[in-house]
């Protein structure tokens, strides 16, 4: 048994305390603390912030020598129990690491727990101690002996499990329901008076049920309880999966509005956030690629397969959103529009494969720069997209003997019953038991996954979407988009974020922060006045400032059609009647979207 105690007595000088006993030592002990959290792709040194380290057995110091930036080595004297005391800064008010003031306390056991080497298949204890008045505990960590409210001791079966339960310290509402005899609690900290979270709670359950049928029909889910912790801020949004809980931020205009039916779009995007990070439950903390098997928290852990197990669950969580009808099919295009327009107008896309792109996670998708669209495209936003195009693809062709019709449903499914971790072959494999003829677009289904995957051509989702009755319309972009510029609006004026590379803003030899101030001697304040003021039928005066110097550069006129950064898409519904071939596709999108 591996114990810690958690010490919350000075919330004021955001540091836990932590005590950590190792019951008979060896000669040598070896701790670490991970240099990284599962499901954050960065090497984030979580060990920065670990303070005050100091070893003992009984009255007697350990002499202790730090091994390397994230180590240390303790010598032990016989069997007594080695005791080591330390502090952890905590201030981070993501869903990543740690975080304790006078008002809240959040942690994840990356950022507190110091790993036994060598100890870890072995139970670990926690006490929580010394909890403010008013305070209580919110954690999917399994308790031992608590009070009622939640002060007391925790334990899991082993260090992989102790630092996949996050814990949620504080005042907070707190909801629950039920699911095929799991209890659901949603716990929200921060939200306005005025918040609907008994609605946020009814419509995270249909999320819920919705899921558990998909993954499980009328079985049980494999675990016992799941909580949601949800920390409502000024400002933000995200999430991060856990084995049986969730860590979200949202912003409290995000939440709808006692008495308001209508909730708004910003709504809808939390719900997506709760319904992707639900799907996780299984597909990456359960259904994983072979190399998590098992986690490395000492490096960088590399995989080629996040376009599936991100990008699936970015196709799903949406989706999940109209099959549960928290809105609908119109709605649910506008959402696929998104991805598909991001994807569009990232010439990256050309440059670097999806598989690449999840390989590469640890050194660009965290660290994105005035370059990254240029070099990089989102393993989330274009993984979607190749489980948008795999589902459709499938559901071309004809039905089984069953009667079933052939989907990314079934391939889930069939994924799932391995019951281990998976290589991008399982995938290719169980494409080919699901479908039941060969891929419209390659000879068979592992060619046309690993082109798909591998490759950097666009996909061919326009052709897809018209078969199912749903009408793929290329628009004019805005004057950014055809400039091949992104900029945003600053305290200072209008600077430019990123420039497309081959894009006219190039050529004009504009580069990222520069301040644009003028377009033909009118004044740019604001993204929009660059649409106001712009002429694409003739070249234009651009003044700026780079580095407190005032340069003038000339615009060209844009090119005709559409270009690696210039690309916009809207995606409506046809109408089937009395047109064969689109009555086709009505049936189609029926089965694919209920409508």
């Amino acid at each position: 048994m591996i114990d810690y105690r958690i010490d919350v007595g000075q919330p004021h000088t955001h540091r836990y305390t932590v005590t950590l006993q190792v019951r008979q030592p060896g000669a040598q002990v070896r701790l670490s603390l991970p240099v990284w959290i599962p499901g954050s792709y960065l090497v984030r040194e979580f060990a920065r912030h670990l303070l005050h380290l100091q070893a003992s057995q009984g009255d007697t110091p350990c002499p202790t020598l730090q091994q390397d930036k994230t180590s240390w080595l303790i010598h032990c004297a016989g069997n007594k129990p080695l005791t080591v005391r330390y502090e952890v800064y905590a201030n981070d008010t993501s869903v990543r690491a740690a975080f304790l003031d006078a008002r809240r306390g959040f942690f994840n056991g990356t950022s507190v727990f110091l790993r036994v080497e060598g100890r870890e298949t072995e139970a670990h204890r926690v006490q929580i101690a010394r909890l403010p008045k008013g305070w209580k505990v919110a954690t999917s960590l399994p308790s031992i002996k608590v009070d009622a409210r939640g002060q007391g001791s925790y334990e899991a079966p082993d260090y992989d499990a102790l630092v996949d339960h996050p814990v949620e310290l504080g005042t907070f509402w707190h909801g629950h329901f039920s699911v095929r005899g799991v209890r659901h609690e949603l716990v929200v900290t921060g939200a306005a008076d005025h918040a609907d979270l008994d609605r946020v709670l009814a419509d995270t359950q249909r999320i819920c049920e919705a899921q558990i049928a998909f993954w499980h029909g009328r079985r049980k889910p494999p675990f016992d309880r799941y909580v949601f912790l949800l920390n409502v801020i000024e400002d933000g949004y995200g999430g991060l999966e856990h084995r049986a809980s969730t860590a979200l931020i949202c912003s409290r205009r995000d939440l709808p509005r006692q008495g308001h039916a209508q909730a708004g779009d910003a709504y809808t995007t939390l719900l997506g956030l709760i319904s992707h990070e639900y799907f996780h439950t299984w597909n990456v903390k359960r259904l994983k690629p072979t190399e998590f098997a098992p986690y490395d928290y000492t490096q960088e852990n590399y995989t080629q397969m996040l376009w599936f197990f991100e990008g699936f669950t970015s196709y799903y969580d949406d989706l999940f959103l109209l099959r549960t009808q928290r809105i609908d099919a119109p709605h649910y295009l506008k959402l696929l529009i998104k991805p598909i327009n991001q994807v569009l107008a990232t010439p990256g896309r050309r440059v670097q494969s999806v598989a690449q792109a999840s390989f590469d996670a640890w050194t660009r998708y965290y660290r994105p720069d005035e370059n990254t669209a240029n070099a990089t495209v989102s393993y989330y936003t274009k993984g979607s997209l190749v489980a948008l195009a795999l589902d459709l693809s499938l559901r071309l062709g004809p039905p089984r003997a069953d009667g079933a019709i052939p989907s990314l449903d079934g391939v889930m499914a069939r994924l799932w019953a391995l019951q281990r971790p998976i290589t991008q072959a399982d995938v290719a494999q169980v494409l080919h038991d699901e479908a039941t003829a060969p891929p419209r677009h390659a000879r068979d289904w592992g060619t046309l996954l690993d082109r798909w995957v591998h490759g950097t051509d666009d996909l061919p989702l326009q052709d897809l979407l018209e078969a199912f009755a749903v009408r793929w319309t290329d628009k004019t972009g805005s004057a950014s988009q055809q400039l091949g510029l992104r900029a945003h609006e600053t305290p200072q004026g209008l600077k430019a974020q990123s420039v497309m590379h081959g894009s006219p803003a190039e050529q004009a030899g504009l580069s990222a922060g520069d301040e644009l101030i003028a377009l033909d001697g009118w004044r740019l304040k604001r993204p929009d006045d660059l649409n106001h003021f712009h002429h694409g039928s003739r070249e234009q005066s651009l003044l700026i400032c780079r580095d407190q110097r005032l340069m003038t550069l000339t615009l060209p006129v844009p090119g005709t059609g559409t270009s690696p950064w210039n690309h916009t898409v809207l995606l409506t519904l046809k109408d089937g009647a009395h047109d064969p071939q689109v009555d086709l596709g009505f049936n189609r999108r029926k089965a694919w979207l209920g409508c």
